[in-house]
């Protein structure tokens, strides 16, 4: 039997960050960076007005206040993109947008709300400050500098700061595909009307979708295949070709009539194995669609059909996988460590993931409550958790009570 540790291990040594693209700039959305982004030129370029306003020589502005009303001529109107060149003529002021160049010779813009507004000529309420409302050039950014280190996570706010540079496409790591595929034949659609007698609505196949998403990574759900080594093989091998990583769940039962470990032996590197834990005691691993220690081989998780054991093992070891490939720096949740409320039984030698609540804060602490029966997790009780609560292999009980680290799954 192999250790959840092991196991793991294996996982991370076989995968690495997915080759980097120059990707298109909406495409780059969620990805992570691959080299550092450096500024090909000042940000902004020029000065520019900050406010609506005048652009003015601020030492022309001294008379004005309480007592004596300064005016001066209004000479041009510049919108934001307008050229550069202008330059301000002594004793006159410039009508300036938001955004707009600050004409060479000015050194203030005096904000439209504290003067009377005139087209032709403009009265202003005090003096102007040399430097108010200007935002001089590479205030933000200064030509060479690296404004995203490799490695950040491209969200709205990088994307911002790429586009503002003018950058059309970024240099990332693609989010990593993932292909679904769900095998067995007593599984049915959501949805059906009329399912066969005996039926078993397919749930890992919608789950791991939406995992693999929240992971950051893009799912291809190919659907629900059949006990079928032609048909389980043919779809393997079509859909290599547009997969990063494959994920197959089901068919992984120790009797005749499952169809997976048969297949898989005959495409590639794919291991199968009995892990120390619970739920998900079953696994397999490895690479397809290449020789041994090919590059263009595809990782491929094989998890148990049972969704709860399917999705911890998403959590355990898939997860990690394409936070990996997709160039994270950080692989796995936050934990937590926490007390228990009450106690339950864990068995012996096996690592425990138990669906459970987590409550608290970081100055209070946290307390653990598990949720249905420790030893028999359901998929309700998983829908309602926010974390697993982790027992190790040497404990057999849980004391009320007693430390449990947690694996936080939601806020």
């Amino acid at each position: 039997m192999r250790s959840v540790q092991d196991h793991l291990g294996a996982v991370l040594a076989a995968v690495g960050p997915v080759a980097p693209l120059d990707v298109a700039l909406h495409d780059a959305v969620g990805c992570i960076l691959a080299r550092d982004l450096i500024a090909p030129r000042d940000l902004p370029a020029v000065a520019v007005a900050a406010r609506d306003g005048y652009a003015v020589a601020a030492f022309e502005t001294e008379g004005a206040g309480y007592a004596s009303t300064l005016t001066l001529p209004v000479a041009h109107d510049l919108r934001a993109g307008a050229a550069t060149e202008l330059r301000l003529a002594p004793g006159q002021a410039v009508r300036v947008a938001s955004g707009a160049p600050v004409p060479l010779g000015a050194d203030a813009v005096v904000p439209l709300e504290e003067t009377d507004r005139g087209a032709v000529r403009f009265a202003m309420q005090r003096p102007a400050a040399a430097g108010q409302h200007v935002r001089p050039a590479g205030a933000d950014v200064h030509a060479g500098e690296v404004v995203l280190a490799a490695g950040t996570r491209l969200g709205a706010r990088q994307i911002a700061l790429a586009a503002a540079l003018g950058f059309g496409r970024l240099h990332v790591h693609p989010t990593p595909r993932v292909v679904l595929l769900s095998v067995g034949d007593e599984l049915a659609e959501p949805g059906s009307s009329r399912p066969a007698q005996g039926a078993v609505f397919e749930a890992d196949g919608h789950a791991l979708d939406a995992a693999v998403r929240d992971a950051g990574a893009t799912p291809v759900r190919v659907g629900i295949l059949p006990d079928d080594r032609h048909v389980l093989r043919e779809a393997l091998e079509d859909q290599l070709v547009r997969a990063d990583l494959v994920v197959v769940t089901g068919g992984l039962s120790e009797l005749a009539g499952d169809t997976v470990k048969d297949v898989l032996a005959t495409l590639g590197t794919v291991r199968l194995d009995h892990v120390a834990m619970t739920p998900g005691f079953r696994h397999g691993f490895g690479k397809v669609g290449g020789e041994r220690g090919e590059d263009r081989a595809v990782p491929l998780f094989a998890l148990q059909g049972d969704p709860v054991a399917a999705q911890v093992s998403f959590e355990v070891f898939v997860r990690p996988a394409l936070r990996a490939m997709a160039g994270h720096a950080e692989l796995y949740r936050p934990s937590v460590a926490a007390r228990a409320s009450h106690g339950w039984a864990a068995p012996v030698g096996l690592r425990q993931f138990v669906p459970a609540t987590v409550l608290g804060t970081p100055d209070e602490g946290y307390r653990v409550t598990p949720l249905g029966d420790p030893g028999a997790p359901t998929v309700s009780a998983l829908a309602h958790a926010n974390a697993l609560a982790v027992v190790g292999e040497q404990d057999t009980v849980v004391h009320a009570g007693q430390t449990v680290h947690c694996l936080v799954l939601e806020g």
